[in-house]
């Protein structure tokens, strides 16, 4: 069985560098989450953030949507370049389905969200995918050193 192997720094940082607009499923309302505070971090970085969020109609000034399948195909900022989730591991299979339906190019696996089988599901349908990775932390570590 093969292991997943997240991509190098060096890949990370272009992807970075890629990336405008980031769908983030489980983005919370609430000021004190993870989720909010990089979310928040990481449009005033300049990326346009879309919630993912059943029964919230707005988070950051942006429109929630219930689901990945409820995105429209493009928005005005773009087409979606990462899924960026903060969810339970266990929950991590119906966004791999999603991602793939909606050929989303671009998965990360927010800090302590590991669930290598679906990672590895992710890669094999043509999806880059980083796992147990803080996308702020690498932003400042690998754009702003």
């Amino acid at each position: 069985m093969s292991h997943f192997r997240n991509p190098d720094s060096e890949r990370i940082r272009a992807l970075l560098g890629e990336i405008k607009t980031i769908a983030v499923v489980g983005l919370s309302p609430r000021p004190n989450r993870p989720s909010f505070q990089v979310s928040q971090a990481m449009q005033g970085f300049g990326y346009r953030i879309i919630p993912v969020r059943p029964a919230v109609d707005a988070v950051l000034g942006e429109r929630a949507y219930p689901d990945l399948y409820a995105l429209p195909p493009r928005l005005d900022s773009g087409p979606v370049d990462l899924v960026n989730v903060f969810r339970n591991p266990n929950a991590i299979a119906p966004i791999v389905d999603a991602c793939i339906a909606l050929k989303l190019p671009r998965l990360w696996l927010q800090d302590g969200v590991i669930n290598e089988a679906e990672a590895l599901r992710a890669q094999a349908a043509g999806i880059e995918v980083i796992m147990n990775h803080c996308i702020y932390r690498d932003y400042i570590v690998l754009r702003c050193a």
